[in-house]
């Protein structure tokens, strides 16, 4: 659609009053649409305030605001990485927090404030979106866009993919999740790996201490630098970042019990190897609340969340030391992985679980979770941008 006739203000989102409607505002554009969940105000403000979040520490960034007639249109996030964190294979330069109304001339006014403030710090080649990292939310939703929506994954009208390509911008990677459902097959007691002679004394399952988790911090992030290292776009996930993510988890994982009891080690040989984090899907419990938390949505959260049975959730973090890749001793963990999440689902009400953010070319990953039966479920997409042409 077009905006012309119409007044257009593209506005740094400075200043608190901008910022909160930067982070609110993909729930005033997309509330009536099919097959979006509006996210909590609270968690966008931990996710996008630079004092609240680490990764800021490693960026210079900026973001804008789009009004049209006076309203909200849009809004756009750029940023580029110091030399020491760059992303692998990736520009240092990215965008990010795309969301727009349908017309042309608002994400072509959004677009050009973030290419405009990358070229003059030097950028040539720009990719995005990541919002804010490729170690939060990433990609623009280009298939799925009525499938069950899921905790900490963005999503956007189809039309805005058609739009920022029209601006110049191309594929650059697509990201995929698999939804993997719950049948009887996984309710039915079987034999596991762990039991087998061989790797009886070998491999240990343990249950993370996710109400002391500072403490598996460090072996946890460990892991799952060593596990991605190689993927295009990484960048190290430091322990700050972890920790500012492991603060909200006592709100959001219910107590003992609860929904898969949430995340667990596995050891070969007495060594963390492997880890997985499972997360429910919160927007079973906050529909209701169209995305604030005050004055009275906070505590209905918190008992919503411990009384709640969730029947989604998405794993929301995984690892697997490399040096274990296309091994047999690597296959026994992933094995004893997926072994591990059907046992706990025969004491959950879990129906279906997403495996997300599996770059489209890294097909070890990808044929692992498609041996277990898993269907490709959404697909989002990372944009770039000559910026030099």
């Amino acid at each position: 659609m077009s905006g012309t006739g119409r007044k257009i203000e593209i506005v740094p989102a400075n200043g608190l009053r901008n910022f909160f409607a930067f982070c609110r505002l993909p729930r005033l554009l997309y509330k009536d649409h099919p097959g979006f969940a509006p996210p909590l105000d609270a968690e966008r403000w931990t996710l996008f305030a630079a004092k609240l979040n680490p990764h800021f520490k490693l960026v210079q960034s900026a973001a804008w605001l789009a009004r049209k007639n006076g309203q909200l249109a849009g809004r756009i996030f750029a940023q580029i990485y110091d030399e020491a964190h760059a992303p692998l294979g990736a520009s240092r330069a990215q965008f990010g927090c795309l969301d727009a109304i349908d017309d042309d001339v608002v994400v072509a006014g959004l677009t050009r404030a973030a290419e405009d403030w990358l070229r003059q710090r030097g950028a040539a080649l720009a990719h995005g979106p990541f919002s804010p990292s490729i170690n939060s939310e990433m990609g623009l939703l280009v298939q799925g866009f009525e499938a069950a929506p899921m905790v900490l994954v963005p999503w956007n009208p189809a039309y805005l993919c058609v739009a920022l390509e029209r601006q110049g911008y191309t594929k650059a990677r697509d990201v995929i999740s698999y939804r993997y459902d719950v049948g009887e097959k996984d309710h039915v007691t079987q034999h596991s790996i762990v039991e087998r002679p061989e790797w009886r004394k070998r491999l240990n399952i343990r249950k993370l201490d996710l109400k002391n988790l500072g403490k598996e911090a460090e072996t946890i992030v460990d892991i799952f630098n060593d596990a991605w290292s190689e993927n295009w776009g990484f960048v190290p996930f430091t322990l700050d970042e972890f920790m500012s993510s492991a603060d909200a988890l006592k709100w959001v994982v219910p107590s003992e019990g609860g929904f898969m009891k949430g995340g667990f080690m596995i050891e070969l040989d007495g060594v963390p190897q492997a880890f997985g984090l499972v997360l429910p899907n919160l927007h079973e419990v906050t529909a209701d609340l169209g995305g604030r938390l005050f004055p009275l949505g906070l505590p209905r959260v918190v008992s919503r969340i411990r009384k709640h049975a969730f029947t989604s959730g998405r794993l929301a973090l995984f690892g697997i030391r490399r040096a274990l890749h296309r091994k047999a001793a690597g296959g026994a963990v992933i094995l004893a992985f997926i072994e591990e999440m059907r046992h706990r689902s025969i004491t959950s009400p879990i129906r279906h679980v997403e495996f997300g953010w599996v770059l489209e070319d890294n097909v070890g990953m990808r044929h692992a979770i498609e041996r277990s039966g898993a269907q490709i479920d959404k697909v989002h997409r990372i944009y770039e941008k000559n910026l030099a042409a």
